[in-house]
């Protein structure tokens, strides 16, 4: 049995590991209304007193463009957030597992980024992001997996499926950008690979998990209109 502290309950892959929790697992789900990640000693109780085996952390603000605005938000759940998860994994002997993400990245070059390419990040977000990696490595070096997505989806919360479906219901015509390519990701098969980690603790570092295939916005957009319409939803 494993005991699992997971913060960020209320987003798309929080829910999802809830829905998909292993038998073998003591879940302890935390959302932002129960506890502030942005305060260091409360964080470090909750995990001194549950005493995990592991630590998932799922919080984040992912505002992507208003994070350019709201920069000393961002920066405190993105980065100081992850610190005080890595503060309190270590305090209590906890591994600890922090989901990042692509923007990491400048998103520039032709090829698929190897975990061990330089972050290089364009945005507030994607920095914020970055710097949150490097506490947990400054606190946890290499006993922590720091694990980068991209591209999240489910039937849960903000994402691009849910809007392109409200939007598809709402125009006849939509524009929708064709030069950013990336992998949409299912928020409920990245759950599932997360809890697969379990079983490993030798997997650890900065590893990437993201569904199989590339796609622009707009293919994606297409994508979803021929579900939608397959499934009589248009």
């Amino acid at each position: 049995m494993y005991r699992v502290l997971l913060l960020g309950a209320q987003g798309q892959v929080g829910w999802e590991l809830q829905r998909s929790r292993p038998a073998s697992v003591e879940l302890c789900a935390l959302g932002r209304r129960d506890l502030d990640i942005l305060d260091a000693a409360q964080v470090r109780e909750m995990a001194e007193s549950f005493r995990p085996d592991a630590i998932i952390n799922a919080a984040a603000y992912t505002a992507v463009d208003r994070a350019e605005s709201e920069s000393a938000l961002a920066y405190a759940v993105n980065r100081d957030g992850a610190a005080h998860c890595s503060l309190a994994a270590r305090a209590c002997g906890a591994r600890l597992i922090h989901l990042s993400t692509d923007f990491v990245f400048a998103g520039t070059q032709a090829t698929p980024y190897s975990p061990d390419a330089p972050p290089a990040p364009l945005g507030v977000y994607g920095a914020s992001k970055a710097e949150g990696e490097r506490q947990v490595q400054a606190t946890l070096g290499d006993t922590a997996l720091i694990l980068r997505t991209a591209w999240v989806y489910s039937a849960h919360g903000s994402n691009f499926v849910k809007t392109m479906l409200r939007l598809l219901a709402e125009r006849d015509v939509l524009r929708v950008v064709g030069d950013q390519i990336g992998t949409p990701t299912w928020a409920a098969g990245l759950a599932r690979a997360i809890w697969s980690t379990l079983d490993h603790p030798g997997f650890t570092g900065i590893q990437h998990w993201t569904d199989a295939g590339v796609a622009s916005w707009y293919d994606f957009a297409v994508a979803i209109q021929e579900e939608a319409v397959a499934a009589g939803r248009l």
